[in-house]
């Protein structure tokens, strides 16, 4: 009888485990291998049955397993037979490579099931009590990368919109360069920005500060900036008070 492979790509979600979907909980309750990355919390490993196999394959910077091993790891595991979860912070597929470990499962001819998780982008600002939109202050949400393949700075000044929300993912290293370009691309040095490290953790702590001076501000990975004007607001401040547009 041909043996069914199948390797369960599983979203853990912005920090600790109860943020977990109902059936992400359930893959990892029932895995006989977990491929984990850095950003998976530790109440979230600590769900994995003690007699599973581990595989830490977490991407730091100047320090990482290359994706090329974990994509032949992740076919190897595959078609052992084993249930084989691959278990990415927030969700795969956002900025999660999980494009990328799924088309060389489908290559390989391995069979896969995915399971999303809520994304850090846009939960980890509600742990601050930021809304990525707000009517009347934020039309739009925009979700970039901080930096590209090579480690250099994306490009931002293309993205300065004073009625949309950006939000960088990956952004610490660059933070004084992207605050450079979003000022010469339109954007006051006023504009309000928002730090959130480690969201949805015991150690999470927010940073308010703005454009002017994100590049002095002291801030550590992992952490998602959060630019426009919804940035100066908290949710469970009932003084904040914002001007609002006539949209």
């Amino acid at each position: 009888m041909e043996l069914k492979v199948t390797v369960q790509l599983v979203g853990a979600g912005p920090g600790e485990a109860d943020l977990l979907t109902v059936r992400a909980a359930r893959a990892i309750a029932s895995a006989e291998v977990v491929v984990f990355d850095r950003l998976v919390d530790r109440s979230v490993l600590n769900l994995i049955p003690p007699m599973a196999d581990r595989y830490d394959v977490g991407k730091t910077p100047g320090q990482s397993s290359s994706q090329e091993a974990t994509n032949e790891l992740l076919i190897e595991l595959g078609r052992s037979g084993r249930r084989v979860v691959r278990l990415k912070g927030g969700d795969p597929f956002v900025f999660g490579r999980g494009g990328e470990e799924t088309l060389a499962l489908t290559s390989a001819g391995v069979d896969f099931e995915i399971i999303p998780g809520l994304s850090s982008s846009l939960s980890g600002p509600l742990a601050a009590g930021i809304p990525v939109t707000h009517r009347g202050i934020s039309r739009g949400v925009t979700i970039v990368t901080g930096h590209l393949i090579d480690g250099e700075c994306n490009s931002f000044v293309h993205l300065a919109n004073p009625e949309l929300t950006l939000v960088v993912l990956m952004g610490v290293a660059h933070r004084a360069e992207i605050a450079r370009q979003l000022v010469l691309g339109g954007l006051t040095p006023d504009t309000p920005v928002a730090v959130i490290e480690r969201a949805y953790t015991a150690s999470q702590r927010t940073v308010r500060t703005t454009l002017q001076r994100l590049g002095t501000t002291e801030i550590a990975n992992p952490a998602i900036i959060v630019i426009g004007a919804v940035a100066a607001m908290s949710l469970n401040d009932i003084t904040t008070e914002l001007a609002t547009a006539a949209w």
